[in-house]
C-alpha cells in the first residue's frame, strides 16, 4: 500500500532558501564588523555595517518579490538586525573610541545596544498597526549608519578615536536614545519603484550617487545625521499644524 506524498492539511517543513541567503549575509558581515574591530581594523570594519544594510534592504524586497515570506524569515531578519545594527557598531564604536572613558564607555556602548533590543522589538509588535509612511523613532540601520560613516571619517582622516572619545560617547547615547523615541521618520515606503517616475527625479539619483562615490564617508555620514535630525523637526512640524488646526476649530 502506497503512502500519501503528503498528509492534507499539514503544513510542509522548511525555510525559503534565497531571501535567508540575504538575512545571513547581513548577519555575517555583523560579526564581520566586530571581528575587524577587534583586530584595530576600523575602516574595514565601518564598510562592513553598510554592506549589512544592503544585505538587510534586499532580503525583504527579495522575499516580497518572491512570494516567499514566512514568520520564520521576519524572526531571523530581527536577530540578524540586532547583530549587524545593535552588536557591531557599539562594539566597534567602544573599541574605536569608547574604551579609554572607563565604565562611562562601556555603559554608553551598552545603552546603544539595548535601545538596538527595544527599537526592533517596538516596531515587531506595530507591524499591521502603525501608519507605514512613518516609523517611529530613529530606524535601526540608520542609527548604525552614524555610528560607523563617524567611524569611517575620523579614520580616513587619520583622527585617533581616544582624541574623539567625549564626541563619541555624546553621540552613541544620543542616537541610542533616538531609536526608542516618539519622533516621527519618513520610511519612504510610498515610493513605488516598479512605477514611472519623472526624468528629474533620476537626475537627481544620479546626482546622489555621484556624491557618495566623491566622499562615502562624508557623504554618509552627512547624510544619516541630517535624516536623524529631520525626525524631531517633523514631529514639531506634526505637533504644530495639529495645534493650528484645533485651534482653528475651536473658533468656528
Amino acid at each position: 500500500m502506497t503512502q500519501p506524498d503528503a498528509i492534507p492539511g499539514k503544513r510542509r517543513r522548511g525555510i525559503y532558501l534565497l531571501p535567508n541567503l540575504f538575512t545571513t549575509a547581513c548577519l555575517f558581515s555583523g560579526f564581520y564588523a566586530i571581528l575587524t574591530a577587534m583586530k584595530g581594523h576600523f575602516e574595514p570594519a565601518a564598510i562592513a555595517v553598510f554592506v549589512a544594510m544592503v544585505m538587510d534592504g534586499l532580503d525583504g524586497r527579495v522575499a516580497r518579490l518572491t512570494n516567499t515570506q514566512s514568520e520564520f524569515g521576519a524572526e531571523y531578519d530581527s536577530l540578524s538586525d540586532m547583530v549587524a545594527f545593535g552588536l557591531a557598531p557599539s562594539l566597534v564604536m567602544y573599541l574605536w573610541a569608547l574604551s579609554g572613558l572607563g565604565k562611562l564607555g562601556w555603559l554608553a556602548a551598552f545603552i546603544y545596544a539595548a535601545c538596538t533590543a527595544l527599537r526592533l522589538a517596538r516596531f515587531n509588535t506595530q507591524i499591521g498597526i502603525a501608519d507605514k509612511r512613518y516609523f517611529q523613532g530613529l530606524p535601526s540601520p540608520s542609527a548604525a549608519a552614524i555610528l560607523a560613516s563617524g567611524v569611517w571619517l575620523a579614520v580616513d582622516h587619520g583622527v585617533s578615536g581616544q582624541d574623539l572619545s567625549w564626541l563619541a560617547c555624546v553621540l552613541t547615547g544620543v542616537v541610542g536614545l533616538l531609536m526608542v523615541s516618539n519622533f516621527r521618520y519618513h520610511s519612504f515606503k510610498e515610493i513605488d519603484f516598479r512605477g514611472r517616475i519623472r526624468f528629474i527625479t533620476v537626475v537627481v539619483v544620479m546626482l546622489g550617487f555621484a556624491a557618495v562615490f566623491f566622499h562615502p564617508p562624508l557623504v554618509l555620514f552627512a547624510g544619516f545625521s541630517a535624516y536623524a535630525v529631520s525626525g524631531p523637526v517633523l514631529t514639531l512640524l506634526h505637533l504644530r499644524r495639529r495645534r493650528g488646526e484645533r485651534q482653528l476649530a475651536g473658533r468656528r
